[in-house]
């Protein structure tokens, strides 16, 4: 096991549960970030040296040595990063997160999950399933567990490793699944596919990639060829009727969903309820629960390990539940069309005849350019919107492509356009039934200060 590491762009949150595994192996972490950030604290509290500063000068000596610090990056940081091109410039090894991730679970039963939208919640459930069994599992998730506050799962004597596939920049051609989900393959990533049917292709190599003897278990009705070799057992799987793992008997009421578990060979589990009571998470539920009997766990430790999900950070997260009289808020990393519409959709049902205001902010000048008229059609199923201005993460602008790309073709709800930094602002001069923020983007930072606004208005008009 490596001893000295750095890396560059460490508060990722997908580089982060490295970050953690590492330090909690003992080795010598230190990483830089462009950003501080509640997770950057974190870390540094469990022993990494960090540096927002993209400055050679911040790198600490110790890790000066090419003879013994790898170096691990995440794709997103731009290649004239001045920390990255010291270390290429003198020798150092430097790798790609999703090489490191390949390294470490080589030599375990790898349950890979994959997917445009679903493989954070559906990796998180498999997790606090697994953490309950005998045989456990190690997990690097893309999102803070919210039962044990960490995107990290430790279990040294498990066999499972859970990891989230990520398809940007291909990376996860670079794990070879014992088990590999594929929940979703909406197009996404064209700045680095291209097209759709490069997008698809990537999901067919990645279920190439799957050990002899392995298993396969794909969403019913989904658009790319799988191609996983002879000796892999593959099933389907789907939140409705369809698929060798499905489910029946979907009931709603009292903030929860109900369901019966219908698997292979007759196999029926009933009263499955997953702690998050949204839609979607039936999908979610029904894949998770495949996955983990797979890999041997029982039907009520399926049943215990939903119910006691408590999701994911910025996965469909109450912030505040309105049982004060005041305003619902709710938070979704929703950032592709369909999940934003599932999203919207779930709030319907759970609250229903409550009027819904959408906080949107765009994740990316290419995402937004390549499917407007889908985020806007998705987008009009709000009552009132509100969209800041772009998030552009790595990307620079391009010409044309701003928030009213999207905002001028939503129609119906009431719209409007609203800076980042005048939203809190906006915030306090309107009132709320339900109000939920979505995107990719960084809105989530402003949720401490969102809720507290809520809670001094509730309180006054209480």
């Amino acid at each position: 096991m490596e001893k000295k590491l750095y890396f560059v762009g460490a508060g990722g949150i997908g580089m982060a549960n490295l970050v953690r595994y590492y330090l909690a192996h003992g080795a010598a972490v230190a990483g830089y970030d462009r950003a501080p950030s509640e997770l950057t604290a974190a870390l540094e509290q469990e022993g990494l040296q960090f540096t927002d500063l993209d400055d050679r000068n911040a790198i600490p000596e110790p890790f000066r040595n090419a003879d013994d610090t790898l170096v691990v990056y995440t794709p997103a940081i731009p290649e004239d990063n001045d920390i990255l091109r010291y270390f290429r410039q003198n020798g150092f090894r430097v790798i790609k997160r999703a090489a490191l991730l390949g390294r470490i679970t080589e030599h375990t039963d790898g349950i890979c999950v994959s997917g445009s939208h679903g493989k954070t919640t559906t990796s998180s459930m498999i997790a606090n399933i697994l953490r309950g069994t005998e045989a456990g599992c190690t997990a690097f998730l893309g999102g803070i567990l919210r039962n044990t506050g960490s995107n990290l799962v430790l279990n040294e004597k498990s066999r499972y490793s859970v990891i989230e596939a990520d398809e940007y920049d291909r990376s996860f051609h670079q794990l070879h699944p014992w088990l590999a989900v594929v929940t979703s393959t909406d197009p996404d990533h064209l700045d680095i596919y291209g097209d759709e049917e490069h997008y698809l292709e990537a999901f067919s190599i990645f279920t190439s990639l799957i050990r002899p003897g392995g298993h396969l278990l794909v969403h019913t009705g989904l658009k790319f060829k799988p191609a996983p070799g002879p000796d892999v057992t593959v099933a389907t799987y789907s939140g409705g009727s369809e698929g060798d793992w499905h489910a029946e008997d979907i009931t709603y009421g009292d903030g929860t969903i109900t369901f019966t578990l219908a698997g292979p060979d007759g196999l029926r589990i009933e009263n499955l309820s997953p702690g998050v009571p949204v839609d979607i998470n039936i999908d979610n539920a029904v894949a998770a629960a495949a996955a983990a009997i797979t890999a041997g766990a029982t039907p009520e430790q399926v049943r215990e390990g939903l119910a006691s999900f408590r999701g994911a950070k910025r996965r469909f997260e109450i912030w505040r539940d309105g049982k004060d009289g005041g305003t619902v808020l709710i938070d979704d990393y929703a950032h592709s069309p369909n999940e934003i519409r599932a999203s919207i959709r779930s709030v319907r049902k759970l609250f229903t005849g409550k009027d819904l205001t959408v906080i949107f902010q765009p994740h990316l000048y290419t995402r937004t350019r390549d499917f407007a008229p889908d985020f806007a059609d998705a987008l009009s199923e709000c009552d009132h919107l509100v969209m800041p201005e772009i998030y552009p993460a790595r990307e620079l602008p391009i010409p044309g492509i701003s928030s009213h790309t999207i905002l001028d073709a939503v129609k119906g709800p009431q719209k409007t356009y609203c800076e980042r930094k005048d939203l809190l602002n906006l915030i306090k001069n309107s009132n709320f039934d339900v109000l939920m923020t979505l995107g990719a983007a960084d809105i989530d930072r402003l949720l401490p200060e969102i809720s507290h606004i809520l809670e001094e208005k509730a309180k006054a008009e209480a």
